[in-house]
């Protein structure tokens, strides 16, 4: 690995180190970067606990375990400067231990984890948001043998990637990263690279497996879901074209829980959102870059009573400082899963979806070209 020096236009080596004589450890400081950073395991996952001990008759601890996009459980383990040979075993009984986990207890699991390192929160409503469902029902947490493992090291023995190797060919989910430190003069890099399987020859290695996740309750659920926002979006739509709102006169009903349409500044779509507890409409800035969408939140509170007295009521204003996106919104109460409820709602959403175009849309594009953006259809 080199550096790049721009100046000079030279590249310069760097040193590759070991973990011991940098005096790094294991627990203390590659499982923390891990926690603060999953997604240098490339892809997106949510940490839900470390040092994870909850197992029946064994005090083992499994270093992390999280939860990825399809609602699986991933146990990761980490290693330094060598995998050792038992590994595979350890993350083998681990992986059995969790596969019998059902909705309640992960929530309970991840909540434990909030309080004590993340100072509280709802572990229902991150794991939901986590994975853009409305609700746990639709989450489908733990489905089937879906369980996959993740092993970090800086060296892996030949036992145990071949032994990885086998467990990929039986159909089970299975990744090695070789993590390796690096110096330059007083700065430190880290290397982060999945070895097996081979990055590219991974979702290839997935689609051949002889063995797939089992049928769950969870996913006739979710098929159920599917289908009533598909109807109830066809209802709301058309409400919409009777009542002459022609934002969304190209949008077609779909089976996400929110529909977009543009607002004249790129990234920052109206959305009407139905789910089976409640309807809402609101205004998303959800740009690439975290500080634009605060600049555009803070320039819109500043004409917040402007903008509540167009409206007709006050909104709710979201900055999530913790979080890229913001939302300015407002939900009422409904059984989305009651068809009777349907047409209110969709008269509901109509009515206040323009009266939130009316009193936003201006100050919104003005705060856009204050800012410089471009336009909806500009490059």
């Amino acid at each position: 690995m080199y550096r790049i020096d721009r100046l000079s236009n030279r590249i310069s080596r760097l040193t590759q180190k070991s973990f011991s004589e940098l005096a790094f450890r294991e627990r203390d400081h590659l499982q923390e970067w891990l926690v603060h950073q999953p997604d240098a395991l490339g892809e997106e996952l949510l940490i839900l606990q470390k040092e994870f001990d909850g197992f029946d008759e064994t005090r083992e601890r499994l270093d992390l375990l999280a939860l990825d996009k399809e609602g699986n459980l991933v146990v990761i383990e980490n290693k330094l400067d060598d995998s050792g040979r038992d590994v595979t075993w350890q993350a083998l009984k681990y992986t059995a231990y969790i596969s019998t986990l059902k909705t309640g207890q992960i929530v309970e699991i991840y909540q434990k984890y909030l309080d004590r390192y993340c100072e509280g929160g709802s572990a229902s409503e991150k794991i939901c948001e986590f994975l853009d469902v409305e609700d746990l029902q639709e989450a489908g947490l733990n489905p089937g043998n879906g369980q996959r493992m993740i092993f970090v090291a800086a060296h892996f023995r030949r036992e145990v990637t071949a032994t990885v190797m086998w467990l990929i060919s039986r159909g089970i989910r299975a990744q090695c990263f070789r993590v390796t430190p690096y110096s330059h003069a007083e700065e430190l890099f880290l290397d982060l690279q999945q070895i097996i399987p081979p990055p590219e020859a991974a979702d290839y290695m997935i689609g051949i497996s002889s063995k797939e996740v089992e049928e769950t309750a969870a996913q006739g659920t979710r098929q159920r879901a599917h289908e009533l926002r598909l109807q109830f979006w066809a209802v709301a739509l058309e409400r919409l074209k009777q009542d002459h709102i022609a934002l969304y006169a190209n949008v077609s009903p779909s089976r996400d829980h929110w529909l977009n349409a543009g607002s004249g500044v790129r990234s920052c779509p109206f959305s009407m959102v139905f789910s089976h507890r409640e309807a809402r409409v609101e205004l998303s800035l959800s740009r690439f870059e975290a500080f634009e969408n605060k600049r555009i939140f803070d320039q819109l509170y500043e004409r917040r009573n402007e903008i509540e007295e167009a409206f007709g009521q006050s909104l709710e204003w979201r900055r999530m400082d913790d979080k890229k996106a913001c939302r300015i919104f407002l939900a009422k109460t409904f059984d989305g899963y009651d068809k009777e409820q349907w047409p209110e709602m969709a008269q509901w959403l109509s009515d206040h979806l323009k009266a939130l175009i009316q009193a936003i849309q201006t100050p919104l594009r003005q705060a856009g070209q204050s800012l410089g953006l471009p336009e909806e259809g500009q490059d």
